[in-house]
């Protein structure tokens, strides 16, 4: 990523699947995410709704706001979906709904400058031939 695009973004489901929206409407992605910056949403003891994620997920996703006609590339789009599916669930919750702002600053932002610092690391290192060596184990070294 050269920092000069933008971000495609889209949500999981347990297993894994990516629901992302864009110009033709929603897609259900099993590959092609592999290289993608994941930002944990739901914390591991909020068992209830990791429950119902994916029925939640899905009814949602089937809405007709998200049907390919209504795409627009800057004000209802991939990420317009997720921050939209993001409060749906914390309205079921009974929470206070995020802005976009807030969402940005609070989730997105802090995890995509740590990808940032990686990228540069890994350009700045590449384009000066190093690479790098893995640690022998520490059985090994015994």
């Amino acid at each position: 990523y050269d920092g000069k695009s933008d971000l495609h973004v889209g949500i999981t489901n347990s297993n894994g699947v990516v629901y992302n929206y864009n110009e033709e409407g929603i897609h259900r992605a099993e590959t092609g995410w592999e290289q993608c910056i994941s930002i944990p949403l739901v914390q591991p003891d909020m068992f209830g709704l990791l429950q119902q994620w994916d029925k939640l997920l899905e009814e949602f996703s089937e809405g007709e706001a998200w049907l390919p006609h209504r795409y627009e590339e800057h004000d209802h789009n991939c990420y317009t979906y997720a921050l939209a599916f993001i409060n749906s669930v914390l309205a079921t919750q009974g929470k206070r709904q995020m802005s976009k702002r807030e969402f940005t600053e609070k989730f997105v932002i802090p995890q995509t400058k740590q990808a940032s610092k990686y990228i540069t690391l890994h350009q700045e290192l590449t384009a000066n031939d190093f690479y790098i060596v893995p640690l022998p184990d520490q059985e090994k070294q015994c």
